[in-house]
Order: structure tokens, then sequence, then C-alpha cells
């Protein structure tokens, strides 16, 4: 079997642009591990917590993810001036850009990078460490639920 092109690791060090929370339509989907932390962040419901802050978007097989909303200028509800729970924003934040997405291929990688200021700079990023990101995002799937044709 073939090596991935990360095998040796990959440099990503955030450079707090905020470009991946901001200006751009986009879809942070949660876990029930994303959702608990945001729980004990929020300190309410989560009946209230998903009424105000999310949102279920259409997967295209009759199902929908819990996702967070976004403002109307495209913005994450939980950016203002900069992440309001950053320290427990949900995993798929954390873990940018070491998304299945984004390491299929090297093209798939370079694609980003010419979005992403940090992507091939900073810090090196172990295969190890990698793996265990993508391994964790395996171990905690995204919410579904039926769609409800609201």
């Amino acid at each position: 079997m073939d090596k991935p092109f990360w095998s040796e690791g990959l440099h990503f060090s955030c450079q707090r642009c905020s470009g991946c929370c901001r200006h751009e339509p986009g879809v942070v989907r949660l876990s029930e591990a994303d959702l608990e932390r945001l729980l004990r962040w929020a300190d309410c419901s989560r009946e209230d917590f998903i009424d105000s802050y999310c949102r279920w978007v259409d997967r295209g097989d009759g199902t929908e993810n819990l996702c967070l909303r976004e403002k109307k200028n495209y913005d994450c509800i939980l950016w203002d001036q900069s992440c309001i729970a950053y320290e427990s924003r949900p995993f798929q934040c954390s873990s940018y850009p070491f998304w299945n997405s984004l390491l299929q291929d090297e093209d798939w990688w370079a694609a980003n990078a010419a979005d992403c200021p940090g992507v091939n700079r900073g810090a090196l990023h172990g295969p190890e460490e990698i793996e265990a990101l993508l391994e964790r995002r395996r171990r905690e799937p995204y919410i579904v639920r039926e769609k409800t044709g609201r």
C-alpha cells in the first residue's frame, strides 16, 4: 500500500487570520462531544443552545447534520473579533486543516494552501499526530437526524 503524501508530516501553524471563520459560507458540523463542550461553555440547556446557536443542514440523503449557525455576513455565530468559545470550539475547527477531505491527495492540500496562510508554514505535524486527529474524527461522528421537512 502506498504511503499517504503526508507520511513525513505536514507544516501548519494557524496565523489567526480568521479566514476560515468569516466572510464565506461554510458548515461547522457538531459531534456529541462538541455539543457537550459548547453546552458547558454556554451554560444553557441542549434545547436552548440548539435553538440559539445551531441549524440543521441537509446532507442530500434524507438526513441532516447539526451545525453551527452563520450570521447574515457568513461569519460563524461564535465569531466576534475572535472565537468567543475558542477553548470549547468544535473539533472540526481545532483539527483544521487535518481533515480527510484535505488529506486525500497532494492536490487538495495544495489547493487549501492557496486559501490558508498557515498551510505549509510553521510547525511540523508528524504522521502520528495527523493519524490521531483522523482517528478522533472517526470516533466522534457528527450528529445526524432524519430530515424533518421543516
